[in-house]
Formats: structure tokens, C-alpha cells, sequence
């Protein structure tokens, strides 16, 4: 039997019944028997300073902080909020990579899914996301590049993903999976 990789899933968005949340669940009911996706909240965590950090971090950090640093890889599913991503995620990059020296993000697999009712399927905030991912050295899947447009009309009245994106994003989850078995043998 293969190991089992326990994934962090960031969801970019703070809405319970967001299209990106939607998503999440779905790629968690797709995964590869080598995955166990689980969605970390972002949502609690107080906008990153140093200052209330100095003695005894937020406990909402520190819970963070401990899921992430657990993980074996860590996907990432946001819309785009003005050409970027949300301030959420943007802050719980943050909060992990603190303090200095202790980033949770360093040599995960990562990969990016940008979700968006509009037309370019949140491709500013997927490439922006990536440049951060960078500097945190999270070594991000390249292929198949993932932006789902018109996210508001896959799925059906019970939040079950349409057969035409079915194939979509099995086949993102199924080169994921590929991606981090990959970087978990270096």
C-alpha cells in the first residue's frame, strides 16, 4: 500500500458556500487514494503583527501554524479580488512564514486552482499566488495550469460538480497527486 499524503487546502475564499469552498470539496471527493485533503480555516486568524506576537503568538496562530506544519503538501484554491488574491490568504502566507526562520511552508508540494465566476478564471490571483510561493519555497506544480471561469454555473442545485468539469478537475487532483508522490521521493 502507498503512503497516504495529508494535504492542507487553503481556500482563498471566507464565504461558507463559496464557489472556491465548492471546489475544495469536490477535489477532496476526487483525490487519488494517495490523498487526504483537508481544508485548514483562514478565517480566525488575526491580520499578521509582529507586536502581538513578541511573547506568546494568538492561539489561532499557533493552531495554524501546527495543521500546516503537518502536512506533507498544501494546495491552494482562491478566487481573484482586484487582480490578486484575498487578504486572507495573503495574511495566512504570512502568518506562516513567522517568525522569521520558521516558515511551515518550505519544500511542500504545492499547486494553485484559481476559481472564478468570470471569464479568465482568476488568472491575476494564480500567478500572483505563485509569486509568493516562490519566496516561501514551496515548490509549485506547473502542469496543468488550473482556472476555472464561469465557476458559478458547474455545479447543480445540491453542489455536486457538472459532468463537463468532472474531467477538468480529476485531472488537475490526479497530476497533484503525481506531483507530490514526485517531491516526496527527493
Amino acid at each position: 500500500m502507498s503512503k497516504v499524503y495529508n494535504v492542507a487546502v487553503l481556500v482563498g475564499s471566507l464565504r461558507k458556500e463559496s464557489l472556491n469552498r465548492k471546489v475544495a470539496h469536490a477535489l477532496a471527493d476526487l483525490a487519488p487514494a494517495n490523498l487526504k485533503l483537508n481544508i485548514v480555516e483562514i478565517g480566525d486568524l488575526p491580520l499578521y503583527n509582529e507586536d502581538i506576537e513578541t511573547s506568546t503568538p494568538p492561539a489561532s496562530y499557533s493552531a495554524f501554524r501546527d495543521q500546516v506544519r503537518a502536512a506533507d503538501a498544501v494546495l491552494f484554491v482562491t478566487p481573484e479580488y482586484n487582480r490578486s488574491v484575498p487578504a486572507a490568504l495573503k495574511n495566512a502566507l504570512d502568518v506562516g512564514s513567522r517568525p522569521y526562520g520558521k516558515s511551515v511552508w518550505g519544500g511542500k508540494p504545492g499547486a494553485v486552482i484559481s476559481v472564478s465566476p468570470g471569464a479568465i478564471g482568476g488568472f491575476g490571483a494564480n500567478h500572483h499566488l505563485r509569486q509568493s510561493l516562490v519566496f516561501l519555497n514551496v515548490p509549485c506544480m506547473q502542469q496543468p495550469e488550473a482556472y476555472l471561469g464561469g465557476a458559478g454555473s458547474v455545479f447543480d442545485e445540491s453542489g455536486t460538480v457538472s459532468e463537463k468539469t468532472r474531467p477538468f478537475l480529476q485531472t488537475f487532483i490526479d497530476a497533484y497527486s503525481q506531483w507530490v508522490e514526485q517531491l516526496n521521493k527527493n
